[in-house]
């Protein structure tokens, strides 16, 4: 599988994430990533090392001692960390609505266009293919995504306008409460 790369800044993200769970060293941080992104981005060494020791150094991570594991490097998030944290949460946050757009839109114009040979996607390993596996796929992470966070939920059979059109609406239900 081709792996493409993180936007810019997110692997520094996921690693104060991460260790707001639990402190953690560099190799685990770097499989929980590729875990997290399914496979798709595989940080290197050379990127989550620099960035807890720059964590280490603005006094966002400590490095924490183990007695079970002496050799290793584990590193805690500290209070500023955790101040860190919920600002970067805040501002992704404000974005987090346009990022799925982008994805849907993306995943959305490939099903329309690449499916109808207008054109083809470069596939060299052969493991990239829209089919209706793959669209099965999709929506199954999707789902799991969302019953592991929400529960059971109902179909929703309206266009994405009309979708935030009543999104709207019961904001303003819930607001006049």
């Amino acid at each position: 599988m081709r792996k493409s790369g993180p936007p810019k800044g997110l692997i520094s993200y996921l690693v104060l994430e991460l260790l707001d769970e639990r402190p953690r060293y560099g190799y685990e941080l770097l499989g929980e990533i590729t875990e997290i992104s399914g496979g798709h981005w595989e940080p290197s060494y050379g990127s989550v090392y620099p960035i807890l020791y720059k964590f280490e150094e603005e006094g966002v991570a400590e490095r924490v001692e183990r007695a079970d594991e002496p050799d290793r490097k584990y590193f805690a998030l500290t209070d500023a960390g955790r101040e860190e944290l919920a600002e970067k949460r805040r501002e992704i946050g404000a974005e987090a609505r346009d990022f799925g757009d982008v994805v849907l839109g993306f995943y959305h114009v490939y099903a329309a266009l690449a499916t109808d040979g207008r054109f083809e996607v470069d596939d060299d390993e052969g493991d990239w293919a829209y089919s209706e596996r793959y669209s099965a796929w999709i929506v199954e992470q999707t789902i799991r995504h969302h019953e592991r966070d929400f529960g059971e939920f109902e179909r929703i059979d309206a266009t994405p306008e009309e979708f935030y059109a009543e999104a709207a609406d019961e904001s303003e239900d819930d607001s006049a409460e």
